[in-house]
Protein backbone atom coordinates (compact mmCIF):
# COMPACT_ATOMS: atom_id res chain seq x y z
CA UNK A 1 0.00 0.00 0.00
CA UNK A 2 2.86 2.56 -1.10
CA UNK A 3 0.02 4.98 -1.92
CA UNK A 4 -0.58 8.25 0.75
CA UNK A 5 -4.52 8.29 -0.66
CA UNK A 6 -7.02 8.78 2.41
CA UNK A 7 -9.09 5.94 0.80
CA UNK A 8 -6.26 3.39 1.10
CA UNK A 9 -5.43 4.08 4.76
CA UNK A 10 -6.44 1.36 7.04
CA UNK A 11 -7.85 4.10 9.59
CA UNK A 12 -9.93 5.33 7.35
CA UNK A 13 -11.04 2.01 5.52
CA UNK A 14 -11.88 0.69 9.01
CA UNK A 15 -14.16 4.09 10.20
CA UNK A 16 -15.71 4.45 6.65
CA UNK A 17 -16.90 0.24 7.22
CA UNK A 18 -17.52 0.84 11.02
CA UNK A 19 -19.84 4.17 9.99
CA UNK A 20 -21.46 2.60 7.55
CA UNK A 21 -22.32 -0.43 9.99
CA UNK A 22 -23.21 1.80 12.30
CA UNK A 23 -25.72 3.90 10.01
CA UNK A 24 -26.98 0.49 8.89
CA UNK A 25 -28.03 -0.86 13.12
CA UNK A 26 -29.44 2.69 13.44
CA UNK A 27 -31.90 2.60 10.71
CA UNK A 28 -33.16 -0.38 11.95
CA UNK A 29 -33.54 -0.17 15.40
CA UNK A 30 -35.59 2.88 15.07
CA UNK A 31 -38.38 1.65 14.49
CA UNK A 32 -38.18 -0.26 17.20
CA UNK A 33 -37.46 2.42 19.45
CA UNK A 34 -33.84 1.39 20.63
CA UNK A 35 -30.77 3.74 19.86
CA UNK A 36 -27.65 1.72 19.17
CA UNK A 37 -25.13 1.95 22.42
CA UNK A 38 -28.84 0.80 24.38
CA UNK A 39 -29.31 -2.40 21.98
CA UNK A 40 -25.22 -3.51 22.70
CA UNK A 41 -26.08 -3.21 26.73
CA UNK A 42 -29.14 -5.42 26.18
CA UNK A 43 -26.98 -7.40 24.12
CA UNK A 44 -23.98 -7.73 26.64
CA UNK A 45 -26.60 -7.98 29.79
CA UNK A 46 -28.21 -10.62 27.85
CA UNK A 47 -27.10 -13.70 30.04
CA UNK A 48 -28.20 -12.04 33.23
CA UNK A 49 -24.89 -11.40 35.09
CA UNK A 50 -24.35 -7.84 36.48
CA UNK A 51 -21.68 -5.91 35.05
CA UNK A 52 -19.91 -2.84 36.59
CA UNK A 53 -20.34 0.44 35.14
CA UNK A 54 -16.52 0.23 33.88
CA UNK A 55 -16.38 -3.34 31.92
CA UNK A 56 -19.56 -2.06 30.65
CA UNK A 57 -18.23 1.21 28.90
CA UNK A 58 -15.18 -0.67 27.57
CA UNK A 59 -17.37 -3.11 26.02
CA UNK A 60 -19.93 -0.42 24.53
CA UNK A 61 -17.28 1.37 23.58
CA UNK A 62 -18.88 4.69 25.06
CA UNK A 63 -17.27 7.25 27.52
CA UNK A 64 -18.50 6.46 31.34
CA UNK A 65 -20.10 9.80 31.93
CA UNK A 66 -21.61 8.74 28.46
CA UNK A 67 -22.64 5.61 29.94
CA UNK A 68 -24.21 6.87 33.08
CA UNK A 69 -26.67 8.96 30.96
CA UNK A 70 -27.55 6.05 28.94
CA UNK A 71 -28.11 3.55 31.79
CA UNK A 72 -30.37 6.29 33.51
CA UNK A 73 -32.42 6.56 30.75
CA UNK A 74 -32.72 2.88 30.51
CA UNK A 75 -33.51 2.52 34.29
CA UNK A 76 -36.23 5.17 33.73
CA UNK A 77 -37.53 3.21 31.16
CA UNK A 78 -37.39 -0.31 33.10
CA UNK A 79 -34.64 -1.89 30.41
CA UNK A 80 -32.05 -2.46 33.24
CA UNK A 81 -31.36 -2.10 37.11
CA UNK A 82 -28.46 -1.50 39.30
CA UNK A 83 -27.76 -3.43 41.77
CA UNK A 84 -24.68 -3.36 44.66
CA UNK A 85 -22.04 -6.35 43.79
CA UNK A 86 -22.32 -8.83 46.52
CA UNK A 87 -18.35 -9.57 46.53
CA UNK A 88 -17.76 -5.81 46.77
CA UNK A 89 -20.80 -3.61 48.31
CA UNK A 90 -19.09 -0.20 46.85
CA UNK A 91 -18.97 -1.02 43.93
CA UNK A 92 -22.78 -1.17 41.65
CA UNK A 93 -23.35 -3.47 39.07
CA UNK A 94 -25.96 -3.27 35.95
CA UNK A 95 -28.41 -5.96 35.36
CA UNK A 96 -31.43 -6.44 32.86
CA UNK A 97 -34.77 -6.56 33.99
CA UNK A 98 -37.37 -8.72 32.88
CA UNK A 99 -38.34 -6.39 30.17
CA UNK A 100 -34.63 -5.31 28.88
CA UNK A 101 -34.24 -9.22 28.25
CA UNK A 102 -37.50 -9.60 26.29
CA UNK A 103 -36.33 -6.35 24.41
CA UNK A 104 -32.80 -7.67 23.46
CA UNK A 105 -35.15 -10.71 22.33
CA UNK A 106 -36.91 -8.41 19.99
CA UNK A 107 -34.20 -6.88 18.41
CA UNK A 108 -31.34 -9.13 18.64
CA UNK A 109 -32.32 -10.52 15.19
CA UNK A 110 -31.57 -7.14 13.95
CA UNK A 111 -27.69 -7.94 14.98
CA UNK A 112 -27.49 -11.19 13.44
CA UNK A 113 -28.75 -10.33 10.15
CA UNK A 114 -26.35 -7.52 9.89
CA UNK A 115 -23.23 -10.78 10.83
CA UNK A 116 -25.18 -12.81 8.40
CA UNK A 117 -25.16 -10.01 5.36
CA UNK A 118 -21.51 -9.43 6.47
CA UNK A 119 -20.40 -13.28 6.55
CA UNK A 120 -21.91 -13.75 2.87
CA UNK A 121 -19.95 -11.07 1.44
CA UNK A 122 -16.84 -12.94 2.48
CA UNK A 123 -15.71 -16.37 2.04
CA UNK A 124 -15.79 -18.05 5.88
CA UNK A 125 -11.85 -18.31 5.85
CA UNK A 126 -11.69 -14.46 4.71
CA UNK A 127 -13.84 -13.71 7.33
CA UNK A 128 -11.87 -15.69 10.04
CA UNK A 129 -8.92 -13.65 9.05
CA UNK A 130 -10.57 -10.56 9.01
CA UNK A 131 -12.15 -11.32 12.38
CA UNK A 132 -8.12 -11.98 13.70
CA UNK A 133 -6.61 -9.34 12.16
CA UNK A 134 -9.05 -6.59 13.52
CA UNK A 135 -8.65 -8.22 17.29
CA UNK A 136 -4.70 -7.65 16.80
CA UNK A 137 -5.05 -4.22 16.43
CA UNK A 138 -7.09 -3.67 19.53
CA UNK A 139 -5.02 -2.69 22.58
CA UNK A 140 -4.63 -5.71 25.05
CA UNK A 141 -6.10 -3.27 27.80
CA UNK A 142 -8.65 -2.61 25.77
Amino acid sequence: MGTDSLQDHLAYLIASVNRQLEEELVEKLRPQGIPLEQSRILGILADGKGRPMTELAAQVLVEAPTLTKIIDRMVAQSLVYRAPDPADRRRVLIFPTRRGVTTWRRIRDISRAQQQRIMGRLKPADAQRLATLLRGLVPPDA
